[in-house]
């Protein structure tokens, strides 16, 4: 199902030669072309420098202009993308016009493409960095969704192929860049379903797909039944209104020795707000609460393809929230796998319900060295952050830093929300041990207290993706995050 991605490659050679659909050049407006510029500028009787004097170079981060058939050069196309203000040329913004340059160069119909980008210079990176950043951005411009809808005529095939500047170690970067690009797609595809394919069940098909395709990696699919056993009441509540019965998936990743890493995700395949009912307007968005799932099968199909030395389990927690007479209530007190009692206020807050569950059966079951849950929690994220940044909670400064790091090393930022014990009181109520919300103030933060009482022992951390994890406007469209950010961080664990 999943869409096949860019192949990546190497070459060792002068641009001006190099046989492509398209040459992929950035530039800044109004500055002087830099050294790497010149042999194309000369090949091209000064066009560039002619571009540059009259204005004509993008002025803004991202936006392009392409040229067809440029004397000089092999290459059938020239896309010369923006790069913005001097002042703001940073990382991040390397990192959003190499997205572009792959919607430029597929919307142009261009098969190949040599990628210059990675000869830019960018504060603080290194040219490995560039390159892996160039392979991602790329490819991640190059997703286009396609599997509900009939082919159109004016659709534009995907891009086939990438080269990149050859540099030391390029093979291996490349190799890893490819893995993360397959786990970032599968990501996408996930979330950008619609309901009625994208199930629990059909999330535990794909991760046992996953299993099958990749040497090493294996999967556990737990059913109604085990989970009724288990005493899963907390999760089993709101898969209770629904046709489509809950699961709970592990994939694990055994590449190292030690205890796992463990990344649990929230997979609400669609979200009424069950008894809660959510406003009709934009609920069909609500297809998007699963992309903590998206994102941690994502993750480990990347960390199996590139077989990191590290062992890593994904537990995914899959239900779907819908209003009958079976549903869950609004006053229900529910014993949760841990024996905490919660007081339920809104079937809305169903998030948190299902993770209480699956952080408990996960700390218990893997026994991780560290635990992060991603999940699109609460629509208090998007209000602070915006669909830019994702909202990392923990009580460990050491883990949140390796977090925060692994997000800019990513271009797959997070930024810290206090989790006090002040905010606590909060979610107290005198019918249970707690209530599942806390009231408006500060939203984002009561739901991380509330997952923080079902860690026990284990280094923890909250990772709310509301926002970033799908892209608002035209198309509306799943980004894939934060993968980048969770194999990076995996990345770094293993050395």
């Amino acid at each position: 199902m999943t869409q096949s991605r860019i192949s990546l490659s190497p070459i060792d050679a002068d641009p001006v030669s190099v046989d492509t659909d398209c040459l992929v050049i950035g530039l800044m407006h109004a500055a002087a072309l830099p050294g790497w510029a010149g042999s194309l500028n000369e090949a091209t009787g000064g066009l560039l420098e002619r571009l540059r004097e009259a204005g004509e170079l993008p002025t803004s981060a991202g936006r392009s202009l392409m040229l067809h058939e440029p004397d000089g050069l092999r290459a059938r196309r020239l896309l010369i993308v923006g790069l913005g203000k001097p002042g703001k040329w940073t990382e991040h913004v390397y990192a959003a016009i190499t997205r572009a340059a792959g919607q430029a160069v597929r919307a142009s119909r261009a098969r190949s493409a040599h990628c210059l980008l990675p000869l830019l210079e960018v504060p603080g990176r290194d040219d490995a960095w560039k390159t892996f950043q160039a392979a991602i951005g790329m490819d991640h411009g190059d997703y286009v969704y396609t599997a509900t809808r009939t082919p159109r005529d004016d659709d534009a095939p995907p891009t086939e192929s990438v080269t990149l500047p050859a540099i030391d170690g390029i093979d291996a970067l490349l190799t890893r860049a490819d893995a993360v690009n397959a786990g970032v797609r599968t990501a996408r595809d996930l979330a950008d379903l619609p309901p009625n394919i994208c199930t629990p069940a059909y999330l535990a098909e794909r991760a046992t797909q996953l299993a099958e395709e990749i040497d090493g990696l294996e999967v556990e699919v737990l059913e109604e039944d085990a989970m009724i056993e288990l005493g899963m009441n907390a999760l089993m509540a709101v898969g209770k209104g629904s046709v489509n019965r809950p699961r709970l998936i592990r994939l694990r990743w055994t590449g190292g020795s030690g205890a796992p890493y463990a990344l649990v995700g929230k997979g609400v395949t669609f979200d009424t707000g069950g008894i809660s009912l959510k406003p009709r307007e934009l609920m069909e968005q609500m297809k998007f609460d699963m992309g903590g799932a998206a994102a941690t099968i994502g993750a480990l199909e990347a960390v199996a393809r590139m077989k990191l030395p590290l062992n890593v389990d994904g537990v995914v927690a899959a239900v779907e929230n819908m209003p009958d007479a079976g549903a869950y209530r609004p006053g229900d007190v529910i014993t949760s796998m841990a024996g905490k009692t919660i007081e339920v206020h809104n079937t809305d807050a169903e998030g948190r319900m299902i993770l209480a569950d699956a952080l408990t059966w996960t700390e218990r079951n893997s026994k991780p060295a560290a635990m992060v849950d991603i999940a699109t929690l609460t629509g208090a994220c998007v209000v602070a952050l915006g669909h830019h940044a994702s909202g990392i909670m923990t009580r460990d400064d050491e883990l949140a830093e390796e977090l925060l790091t692994a997000g800019l090393e990513a271009s797959d930022r997070g930024w810290r929300l206090p989790l006090w014990d002040e905010y606590q009181k909060q979610i107290e109520t005198p019918f249970a041990d707690m209530k599942n919300i806390g009231g408006m103030p500060a939203g984002s933060i009561t739901a991380g207290c509330f997952l923080s009482r079902f860690v026990e022992d284990t280094r923890w951390a909250h990772i709310d993706i509301a926002g970033s994890a799908w892209q608002w406007g035209k198309p509306e469209s799943a980004t894939g995050r934060p993968v980048g950010l969770l194999v990076r961080w995996l990345i770094d664990r293993a050395g």
